[in-house]
């Protein structure tokens, strides 16, 4: 008998994907943790009925979300990440010599752990000495900080459940208040084929509080539509701007120098949402 996945990214459409085994499943205080064994993506992590990382694609979301932000900015020596419990991100941004210090603050421990156990490549480095992991919720420690950060990344699930104020133009308000004078900030912006509404939403917020804002996009076939968009932000920086000798020889397999640049040439109908 074949056992199968199937996440229903709307209520006509979703992907399916051939399953191994189940390797764990848990109800914790804030969501339903999958872990799941597939043949064609490897160990999957799925939260609520929604993949979050798989072992095979993973490189592409984590290396987007982590490397625009952190080349955009000369010199970022403190980041802030919240959400990412499953530690890509973090992996990422250690790959950048200046950075002295990255906070994790992710709500869900479960996720913290059990990606450990079922995704070492992708959670190893939660354990570097540069790393501070705080079990916490995300929104408030934005709350609670002022001029911290020189770099801030916004790793959540989709709008739902405890994510749904990590989209609301007040957290955004408060990652400017927590953020040092130059800094960069980036957040995860769902898909234009079914969030369209969504994306434009959270454009119009960030770029009426910070003076540079743009959208980028990443393929990432696990994730709805398999074209993602990311909102990056900045008081300071422009993502386009960045001087060529600002780049460095990091180990990547999606992000390139030449792609920093050419992520930003958006489709028109996506175009079309920022307008």
């Amino acid at each position: 008998m074949e056992l199968w996945y199937t996440e229903k990214q709307t209520e006509k459409f979703g992907i399916t994907a051939k399953v191994k085994q189940t390797l764990h499943t848990e109800q914790t205080d804030f969501q339903r943790l999958d872990m799941i064994e597939t043949e064609e993506f490897g160990n999957m992590l799925v939260l609520d009925g929604m993949v979050m990382t798989t072992e095979k694609d993973e490189f592409v979301y984590h290396e987007m979300v982590a490397h625009v932000p952190l080349f955009t900015h000369p010199n970022p020596k403190h980041v802030l990440v919240v959400g990412g419990g499953d530690g890509g991100v973090i992996r990422e941004v250690l790959k950048h010599p200046s950075v002295e210090k990255a906070v994790l603050v992710e709500i869900d421990g479960k996720v913290i752990e059990y990606s450990k156990k079922y995704l070492p490549s992708i959670a190893g480095a939660l354990d570097d000495p540069r790393v501070e992991v705080k079990v916490d919720d995300g929104f408030m420690h934005i709350a609670k900080s002022e001029d911290a950060y020189d770099v801030i990344m916004v790793d959540s699930t989709e709008p739902v459940g405890p994510a749904v104020k990590l989209f609301e133009k007040g957290f955004y308000e408060g990652i400017s208040k927590a953020l040092k004078e130059d800094g960069v900030f980036v957040a995860q912006t769902d898909n234009p084929w079914f969030k369209a509404d969504l994306i434009s939403k959270v454009y119009r917020d960030v770029k009426e509080i910070f003076p540079i804002t743009r959208l980028y996009t990443a393929n990432i076939p696990t994730y709805p539509s398999g074209l993602w968009t990311f909102t990056i932000a900045s008081k300071k920086y422009d993502p386009l701007t960045v001087k060529e000798d600002r780049f460095h020889e990091i180990d990547t397999k999606y992000y390139t120098e030449e792609l920093h640049t050419a992520s930003f040439a958006l489709p028109k109908f996506v175009r079309d949402l920022i307008k």
